[in-house]
C-alpha cells in the first residue's frame, strides 16, 4: 500500500502541472469575486476528474482485472514497469515540444459567460480522454488488486494531488491580500514561459520512481550481493 501511495503521489504530482486548468484558474483569479470562483472551479475540477477515473476503475478496470483475479508481485511489478516507460516516455515528446507547446494559445474561453463550475466540469470532460498519466495511475491502482474502497481512497488521494496548483491559487488569494494579483500575475507569467520544461522534469522524476520500483522488485528476486543490494536500494526508495 505505502508503494502504491508513492506511486500515485509521484503521477498525481507531475499531472497536476495541467495548463488547461491552472490558465483559466489564474484568469478567474483575475475576475470578480476571485476566491468563489477559483473554489467552485477546483471543486468541479476535482468532482470531474475523480468521477472520470472511478468509472475507468470499476468499469473497464474491474473487466481487465477479472482476466487476472489475483494479481502476484510480479503483475505488479510489470504495472510499474509499463506505467513508469510510459510516463518518461511523455516527458521526452514534452520535452522535444517544448517551443511549440510554450507558444501554444491557452484554450479560449469567456468566463464571464459561463460559471466557474460548468467552466472547470467542461474543460476536464474535454481534457479527460487524453489524461495519460491519470491512466497509468489507474492501471497501477486497479493491479494492486486492493479492495474497491483502497483503489478509490487512492483515487482521491490522485485527484488531491492533481489540484494542489488551483488550491495553491486560492490560498494566495486568500492570505496574500494586496499582494494576491500581483504574485498571481507573476505566476502566470512564469507558467507561460516555463511550464513545459517544468512538466516534461516532473514527469521524468515521477516515471523513473515508478520504473525503479518495478525493476527493482524483479531485481530483489536474485541471490548474491547483487540481489542484497538492489533490495536494500529498494528499501531506501520503498521503506
Amino acid at each position: 500500500m505505502v508503494r502504491l501511495i508513492g506511486v500515485v503521489v509521484s503521477i498525481g504530482l507531475a499531472d497536476s502541472l495541467n495548463p488547461t486548468t491552472i490558465a483559466p484558474a489564474l484568469y478567474l483569479a483575475a475576475g470578480e469575486h476571485p476566491r468563489a470562483r477559483v473554489i467552485e472551479f477546483t471543486v468541479a475540477v476535482f468532482l470531474v476528474y475523480f468521477v472520470g477515473g472511478a468509472l475507468v476503475a470499476l468499469g473497464p478496470g474491474q473487466l481487465l482485472l477479472s482476466l487476472v483475479p489475483k494479481p502476484d508481485q510480479e503483475d505488479r511489478n510489470v504495472l510499474e514497469v509499463v506505467a513508469g516507460a510510459a510516463i518518461i516516455l511523455a516527458a521526452v515528446l514534452v520535452w522535444r515540444n517544448r517551443a511549440r507547446l510554450r507558444d501554444r494559445t491557452p484554450t479560449s474561453f469567456n468566463p464571464e459567460r459561463k460559471s466557474s463550475a460548468l467552466l472547470g466540469a467542461t474543460i476536464t470532460a474535454v481534457e479527460l480522454p487524453t489524461a495519460f498519466p491519470y491512466f497509468a495511475a489507474i492501471a497501477a491502482i486497479v493491479g494492486s488488486g486492493l479492495s474497491p474502497a483502497k483503489q478509490m481512497t487512492l483515487l482521491v488521494l490522485f485527484n488531491v494531488c492533481f489540484v494542489l496548483p488551483l488550491v495553491g491559487i486560492v490560498g494566495t488569494l486568500w492570505f496574500a491580500g494586496d499582494r494576491a494579483q500581483e504574485l498571481l500575475a507573476t505566476g502566470r507569467a512564469f507558467l507561460q514561459r516555463h511550464w513545459p520544461v517544468i512538466l516534461a522534469g516532473l514527469a521524468l522524476l515521477a516515471g523513473l520512481f515508478v520504473l525503479a520500483l518495478g525493476i527493482t522488485g524483479f531485481a530483489g528476486r536474485t541471490h548474491g550481493h547483487f540481489g542484497r543490494f538492489i533490495r536494500h536500494f529498494r528499501r531506501l526508495i520503498h521503506p
